[in-house]
């Protein structure tokens, strides 16, 4: 049951992903099923991998030859197996509270993982003739792109979903959630429709959600940062206009690491600082209790004997 859970999420994040087609209307700038396998690897193991083979060649049967699909299966299926043994190998905590979790997760389980699977899934395609010498590179910076967004998008967003199971946030405080989620869609979807380069006025948003909700703020952030900044590239409008398609990749995913980078590691900084008030406040009651505990005892020993009476 858990295998076809995740072979048809990662179906149906399929589907929505190639609504953004730049190649072959098989590469995107941004491929959810990325982030739904390694997600799957992080939370059930590596026996999760043959759900995720078994979706991918369903997904590119339709799109390439037999050889082709499944070459690009296998390594749909490989980047996330590597993203996740690089994680496990330094450590890697879903609670995503420390920066060293941050850090791992954007640079290994996204960026060096992804090189896999853009690579084997690139030379498929320019193996069986669908793209030529000339646009190898191009189609894999869209690859890369499409495989790194997917897993900066849906892992720190479903984490964070995990860790809010059973909490009921204050109404001032939920009104304040919707006030910033409302302002970064604001700001990002004026900032991916006009010329002016403007979305860097998203990074205060995600400072806000860093020092108010930590990681539960950042990610939604975050992932309407990067989901609409990816709308923009694919539409070639706003401040990608005019740009060829390396160039709008490469700006892409200048803009998308940066952002998720900054988010996860001022709220993984912020986690951390609370957690060590947090311990400190503990050892400074679990001292108050030992002093009132001993207070009678040292106050005898301390304090000069009474002289007895009638000397």
């Amino acid at each position: 049951m858990r295998l076809l859970l995740v072979a048809a999420c990662y179906y149906l994040g399929a589907r929505l992903g190639l609504l953004q087609a730049l190649v072959n209307d098989q590469v995107t700038p941004l491929w959810p099923p990325t982030g739904v396998a390694l997600l799957a690897l992080l939370l059930g193991g590596l026996r999760m991998w043959p759900g995720i083979t078994v979706a991918a060649f369903a997904v590119n049967a339709s799109l390439s030859d037999v050889g082709a699909t499944a070459v690009i299966s296998l390594g749909n299926t490989a980047g996330p197996v590597v993203s996740f043994l690089l994680l496990r190998r330094v450590g890697f905590r879903s609670e995503l509270d420390r920066t060293r979790d941050a850090l791992a997760l954007v640079l290994l389980g996204a960026f060096a993982g992804m090189l896999v699977s853009a690579t084997v899934g690139g030379g498929a395609l320019l193996v069986s003739g669908v793209i030529g010498g000339g646009d190898f590179l191009s189609t894999w910076s869209v690859w890369w792109t499409g495989d790194v967004l997917g897993v900066l998008v849906v892992v720190p967003l479903v984490l964070a979903a995990r860790s809010l199971r059973g909490r009921r946030p204050a109404p001032r405080r939920l009104a304040e959630a919707v006030a910033l989620l409302g302002g970064t869609a604001v700001v990002m979807a004026v900032a991916t429709t006009v010329d002016i380069r403007l979305m860097y006025l998203v990074f205060p948003f995600l400072v806000w959600a860093a020092f108010r909700f930590q990681h539960a703020g950042t990610a939604p952030c975050a992932l309407i940062a990067t989901t609409l900044a990816a709308r923009g590239a694919a539409l070639s409008d706003g401040p990608f206009e005019g740009l060829d398609l390396l160039v709008r990749m490469v700006t892409l995913q200048a803009f998308n690491g940066t952002t998720v980078t900054t988010a996860l590691l001022v709220s993984a900084a912020i986690a951390e600082r609370n957690a060590a008030r947090s311990a400190i406040e503990r050892t400074v009651d679990q001292l108050a209790d030992v002093v009132s505990k001993y207070q009678p005892l040292l106050a005898r020993n301390v304090l000069p004997p009474r002289p007895p009476e009638g000397s």
